[in-house]
């Protein structure tokens, strides 16, 4: 019994480092991403971004011998998922490019309290009032990023909320996506979808022509594809190694690496209201996981 505890434990260990390991690569990602958008227009980040994570995934999936179009990706789950993918990277993009980075990475970690509302109102799982108490106050702590009314408030702010909304539908349609489509598959779809996204958005609304990207901005993309596969199978690793319970919560230091990243790197202030609105998502995020737990 003992040393089937002390399994568990060096599992719950190395999971939750993988979930740290994912979680810094997606931050490190999106400061590469923000700064690409600095010299190249908005979509062609978007295109060239998704058409080299694309790549990666459909490599592979090529050198495991697996399909890169099984039938079931047809499914009616799976186009909700790619259009709420589209939906959700469009506005998340954007939100980097045009708002600070730690706003941004705040406003991410409501996702998980979204999906748990949506499952809810959706797919009618049963959701007790101290979940439904921890949604309001996550949904409170949103507001207070945001700040409706006040001064430094633009709709530019609203990016976040229509990218983390558009991320919690995706990952409520993922549940229902049939069990046979691997984490290969689905991360080749999810890139595809950012290719999708970019070209709509820069045919119909930004309408500047693509160029060829300066060294560093082509590196910096290429660093963000680096980042985003290496936190992509960080995480898959981490959510198949130990508990659910006690990895999942590590998601939420993706908050403190867009944060540091944010005021050290773009040179982004933090205040008061900030660090209110960070406290109240996380502590809301921690309270549903653990009802849900229970």
């Amino acid at each position: 019994m003992t040393s089937h505890i002390a399994t568990d434990r060096a599992a719950n260990r190395l999971g939750s480092l993988f979930m740290v390991a994912a979680m810094a690569g997606f931050a490190v990602e999106d400061a590469f991403l923000k700064a690409a958008a600095q010299s190249l227009p908005i979509a062609q980040v978007m295109v060239l971004f998704g058409a080299g994570g694309a790549m990666v995934f459909a490599l592979w999936l090529r050198a495991k011998g697996q399909p890169l179009a099984p039938k079931e990706v047809l499914s009616r789950p799976m186009q909700v998922r790619v259009f709420f993918e589209i939906f959700g990277r469009l506005f998340f993009t954007l939100s980097l490019a045009l708002t600070p980075l730690s706003s941004t990475t705040v406003i991410l970690q409501a996702t998980p309290i979204v999906v748990v509302a949506f499952a809810a109102l959706v797919l009618g799982e049963r959701v007790g009032w101290r979940r439904w108490l921890a949604i309001v106050i996550g949904l409170l702590g949103v507001v207070l990023v945001v700040r409706p009314g006040g001064d430094s408030f633009t709709l530019l702010s609203l990016l976040a909320v229509g990218g983390m909304l558009g991320f919690a539908a995706r990952d409520l349609a993922s549940r229902a996506a049939p069990a046979s489509l691997g984490t290969a598959v689905l991360g080749l779809y999810g890139f595809l979808a950012i290719v999708l996204a970019g070209a709509l958005y820069g045919a119909l609304w930004e309408q500047q022509p693509f160029h060829t990207p300066q060294p560093n901005a082509l590196l910096a993309v290429a660093a963000a594809v680096a980042c985003g596969v290496f936190a992509y199978s960080a995480l898959m690793r981490a959510m198949r190694t130990g508990e659910v319970s006690a990895v999942t919560p590590f998601r939420y230091s993706r908050l403190l690496f867009g944060v540091a990243l944010g005021v050290i790197v773009f040179g982004e202030g933090l205040d008061a209201m900030m660090i209110a609105g960070s406290l109240l998502i996380v502590l809301s995020g921690l309270v549903i996981l653990w009802r849900g737990k229970r």
